[in-house]
């Protein structure tokens, strides 16, 4: 009796574990983006580049993410992401190992989601899938990335709640913690965003305070560097991606408000956007004035066939109050999928600018051009860059 008794209880407890681990999951995924790409105008002496260049529609990355029911509906989450260069080998986001990602949480259908840890904005999770950066990726984006369309900054020290979707609507609020004793806003982030969708239309908007560090040391201000570097003291990345807007890297705070709007109807996608980016100033900054960028773009994308889709986007810059400076953008794109995991893509654009920017506390220079958020500056007034190249996902 005693043996079938063991018997029996090791039976339940085999079941136990099966169905246990039958209510949680785990997935290894990832993508590599690579191509052939030559940039016109590539640095300040306006010499021509032909490289490799990785990440174009997406950055190459690879990640876990998983969940356990929990039981009543609700679910523990988490996900790992690390970004890499495929053409070197290299981690992104500044070598860290989990640099695109690494939060966990609890999500519940009925109440939302609750997470932790270095995330995406929500401004990133809500309205930048309405624009032309979320099906061609930095050759479609905002000039220098200013207004973070092109998903330039995440934040460390994030707590983020994502709300159930009603009847088309649904919102996010996010706080991420400076973490410096006796100076509970020192680097903080906030951000909230809103989003509805009926049918073929959708709309969002939202807006995202960047906190830098609170010293000049913080923010890198050396007599060597005078326009500084996005504190190490902030819990955002930051935006700073190319001489368009290096020269505010010392600003006190990034505050970004951001709207777009999107129509769908048949195989044709419109969708208008627009964002007013402020770099402000304080007594730690090299600069003095704010500097405003607000930004218009448009997209048209048609998909010819279920495995062709083309795009056209056009992006207006504007930059007033410490410089002012325009840059006009246009960019063309075609993306064709071999199978449901592979696709080739040949994009590129052009852009034109105009007026001055700021290189430093005490100088400015004619405003030079530089295509989306790749950060090449160049020497003159406009840049082109064509990319060819295959996307993969597992």
């Amino acid at each position: 009796m005693k043996r079938i008794a063991l018997s029996t209880l090791s039976l339940a407890l085999l079941g136990a574990a099966g169905a246990a681990h039958a209510q949680s999951s785990v997935t290894l995924y990832g993508l590599i983006d690579d191509s052939i790409q030559y940039v016109n105008n590539a640095n300040a002496a306006n010499d021509n580049l032909w490289a490799l260049a990785a990440g174009n529609l997406q950055g190459s990355r690879w990640g876990l993410k998983g969940t356990e029911d929990l039981g009543g509906g609700l679910k523990a989450i988490f996900q790992l992401e690390s970004g890499f260069d495929p053409n070197t080998g290299k981690m992104g986001q500044g070598s860290r190992l989990f640099g695109r990602q690494a939060y966990v949480g609890l999500t519940h259908d009925a109440y939302g989601t609750v997470t932790m840890g270095r995330q995406y904005d929500p401004l990133v999770d809500l309205v930048q899938p309405l624009t032309a950066d979320n099906y061609f990726g930095s050759t479609f984006t905002t000039p220098g990335d200013v207004d973070n369309n092109d998903n330039s900054s995440r934040t460390n020290n994030a707590v983020k709640y994502v709300s159930p979707v009603w009847s088309g609507f649904q919102f996010e609020g996010m706080y991420a913690l400076g973490g410096v004793a006796g100076a509970t806003g020192a680097g903080q982030t906030w951000s909230g965003a809103a989003t509805w969708s009926g049918g073929p239309f959708s709309v969002a908007a939202g807006y995202i305070r960047m906190d830098n560090g609170n010293t000049a040391a913080s923010r890198g201000v050396t007599p060597a560097n005078p326009t500084g570097t996005w504190g190490s003291g902030a819990t955002s990345d930051g935006t700073i991606d190319s001489q368009i807007n290096r020269g505010y890297a010392s600003a006190k705070s990034i505050s970004i408000t951001s709207a777009a709007a999107q129509y769908v109807t048949g195989p044709f996608t419109f969708n208008a956007r627009y964002s007013f980016a402020q770099y402000k100033p304080d007594g730690f900054s090299a600069f003095s004035q704010q500097e405003k960028f607000q930004v218009a773009g448009a997209y048209a994308g048609y998909q010819i066939t279920p495995a062709m889709l083309v795009g056209l986007a056009y992006n207006y810059t504007h930059g007033a109050g410490d410089t002012s400076a325009n840059y006009h953008q246009v960019s063309l794109g075609g993306d064709y999928n071999l199978s449901k995991r592979t696709d080739l893509y040949l994009i590129g654009a052009y852009q034109h600018a105009s007026g001055t920017q700021r290189t430093s506390a005490t100088t400015t220079q004619d405003a030079g051009a530089s295509v989306g958020s790749y950060g090449f500056d160049a020497g003159s007034d406009h840049q082109e860059i064509i990319s060819l190249g295959i996307r993969h996902k597992f």
